[in-house]
């Protein structure tokens, strides 16, 4: 537990930020804040704080829009992330990607492993990376291990895209971003994944700007 001297620091900065209420700014690739890594949770918010960051993430989060957002990129160096997905894509999307609905959670020093050995690649954004997409390939299944909000131990397996969200999320906590991982040569603007690969795979992507999919 953090003694209240380096409680209060942090605690105030969060006051700050939210103070102006609604959707809070984005940290964009570049800011030291997205590399340096996160300090563990150990209860330096009160509970009430703790609550309103949340919910202030969230809604930065849904405003954005996006399926997750670390602490990070708002600019706290705390390992906390929220996630939600409600997956509004065609079936065969869903099929391909194993997008499935993914209920508001709250991630508080979350750590990934591997379930088996499949990897799997999709195109993938960032909201701190705006304007861009890239293929990253990723195991396909990962065992979620951390705590809620509450302090309630959390030890999960996710498949498919929730997969995806939980790793890409968590990553930012240790300071690294999805291009980190991605294939360069498939790196493309978001126009350029709306014209041309907005089919359920990035199979014809990958012959077209010849990179290699797991």
């Amino acid at each position: 537990m953090a003694s209240p001297s380096t409680r209060a620091p942090l605690a105030d900065r969060i006051e700050e930020l939210l103070a102006p209420g609604g959707p809070l700014p984005i940290v964009a690739a570049g800011d030291p804040v997205l590399r340096a890594g996160t300090a563990r949770y150990d209860g330096e918010l009160d509970p009430a704080l703790l609550a309103r960051f949340v919910e202030a993430l969230r809604v930065t989060m849904l405003a954005a829009p996006g399926v997750g957002l670390a602490a990070p990129q708002v600019g706290v160096e705390l390992r906390i992330a929220v996630i939600e997905d409600p997956a509004p894509v065609p079936e065969e999307v869903r099929l391909a990607r194993g997008r499935v609905p993914l209920p508001f959670r709250v991630l508080v020093n979350p750590s990934y492993e591997p379930v088996g050995s499949a990897r799997v690649g999709f195109f993938e954004g960032c909201l701190s990376v705006p304007g861009y997409q890239a293929v990253v390939a990723r195991p396909a299944e990962v065992r979620l291990t951390g705590e809620d909000e509450q302090g309630r131990p959390l030890d999960e397996v996710f498949a498919g895209w929730p997969a995806r969200i939980v790793q890409h999320e968590t990553d930012h906590l240790d300071g690294l971003l999805y291009l980190d991982q991605a294939e360069p040569r498939s790196l493309s603007a978001n126009q350029a994944v709306l014209e041309r690969w907005t089919q359920p795979t990035p199979q014809e992507a990958a012959r077209a700007l010849n990179f290699e999919l797991p």
